[in-house]
């Protein structure tokens, strides 16, 4: 009786896990369908900022931001801020390592997800660890808090070429952050001459610039936490189809048991009715 209410037992914590990861796996999906929507707007927003910059530098080459040359190369890794999401920090430590023998560089790192930042615990590249987001809606937050640790360590060790290694959702992504705008498409060729601007050349941008950072932060961000929520329900998926195959095979070794109980009843009845008997004769 006791191995068999033992193994009901663990059947009841393994129902009371499966109801726990099954939760996590149905908000993580609910997530997803957020994100993707966020997702969708965030890029249409860089590139349309991206457009305007054409268009702008285009008229004011002068003004076009040097190419990445010298200063202190700064890598921004956006990992996972939560676990249950399979190598989601491994495979960006081990893009990071790609990156920086094919730029034969030596960086130092800005970390975002506690998750990430406890594998990167004793690596002296890293200046900084900052939370990562859980849900879309602490992104804006999240981003606050990178861009002045940015401009901090700006501040500290002069000009940054920062780029950014981060999950899209099916492939490692790398994008330039600062100096902005390189690589731009050129303009439709029916735009000719400077744009008509309000402001001062160089202050438009500047602003253009700062909602640029912002804009792009934002997708990288969002498209970061999207791949991590898409593999926690890969994950989980997982996990959850080996704890049904354990509890189906649990239930069969308790059934095992529940027959050897019944069994050993009988045989007890039995018994006591063949020495029931015996003694019926006897007497």
């Amino acid at each position: 009786m006791s191995r068999r209410r033992e193994v009901e037992t663990h059947l009841h914590t393994l129902a009371e896990i499966r109801a726990i990861m099954a939760a996590m796996k149905n908000l993580s999906y609910m997530e997803t369908r957020k994100l993707a929507r966020f997702i969708d707007a965030q890029r249409r927003a860089v590139a349309t900022i991206e457009r305007a910059a054409a268009d702008f530098l285009q008229g004011y080459p002068d003004l076009a931001p040097g190419p990445m040359g010298e200063g202190t190369v700064l890598l921004l890794l956006v990992g996972s801020e939560r676990g249950f999401c399979g190598d989601y920090n491994e495979r960006l430590l081990a893009h990071l390592e790609t990156h920086c023998r094919t730029m034969a560089c030596r960086p130092r790192l800005l970390v975002v997800g506690a998750r990430l930042a406890e594998r990167l615990e004793d690596d002296e590249r890293v200046l900084q660890a900052l939370p990562g987001a859980e849900v879309a809606e602490e992104v804006p937050r999240r981003l606050h808090q990178v861009i002045e640790a940015l401009d901090e360590w700006e501040g500290r060790l002069g000009p940054v070429r920062v780029t950014a290694l981060y999950h899209q959702t099916h492939a490692l992504e790398t994008t330039p952050l600062l100096p902005p705008f390189q690589d731009l498409p050129p303009p439709p060729p029916e735009i000719q001459g400077a744009p008509f601007l309000y402001l001062e050349p160089q202050d438009f941008l500047a602003e253009l610039t700062d909602q640029y950072l912002f804009a792009v932060l934002h997708a990288l961000f969002y498209s970061a936490l999207l791949a991590e929520h898409q593999r926690r329900i890969q994950h989980l998926e997982g996990a959850l189809q080996r704890l049904d195959d354990e509890c189906g095979r649990l239930r069969i070794h308790r059934d095992a048991l529940r027959q050897e109980e019944i069994t050993e009843e009988i045989e007890q009845i039995l018994l006591s009715a063949q020495a029931m008997g015996e003694e019926t004769t006897d007497t």
